[in-house]
């Protein structure tokens, strides 16, 4: 039997030989979801984001966006938008999108597979939630 960290790595892999460029996001979800990942929570700028999945939880540490003392942007859901649909056209990489996403005040997000919502933060608990499409493999 699989560990859930092997079946979680095994499922990003797939979903990233599969993942179209323009609008990827909902395949990455759909993968994600049928191998068991029920949330995603991301913590900006650490970077770290942990797995809620039906048979445990697994937290990955990718690579800080800055380290040392920065001070925090106002959360501005305007310029959050522009750096999501400039992600869904396929026109940034996913650190170049993490970094935008930070630029707008984003401290952190919520994605919830089942329900196909992703909820954006920023510090003053401000939020933007976003809905995205479900699809088929």
């Amino acid at each position: 039997m699989k560990k859930i960290t092997e079946i979680l790595s095994d499922a990003q892999k797939y979903a990233m030989s599969i993942r179209p460029k323009v609008g990827g996001f909902p395949v990455l979800a759909e993968v994600l979801r049928q191998a068991g990942v029920q949330m995603n929570s991301w913590s900006l700028p650490s970077c770290q984001s942990v797995y809620l999945m039906k048979e445990g939880s697994v937290v990955q540490q990718g690579t800080p966006l800055v380290t040392g003392t920065h001070e925090i942007a106002r959360f501005d859901r305007d310029v959050l938008i522009a750096a999501l649909r400039i992600d869904q056209e396929g026109k940034s990489t996913f650190p170049e999108f993490l970094q935008s996403a930070w630029r707008a005040g984003v401290m952190g997000y919520d994605v919830d597979f089942s329900a196909r919502k992703v909820t954006y933060y920023g510090i003053r608990g401000e939020s933007y939630l976003e809905e995205y499409p479900a699809i088929e493999l």
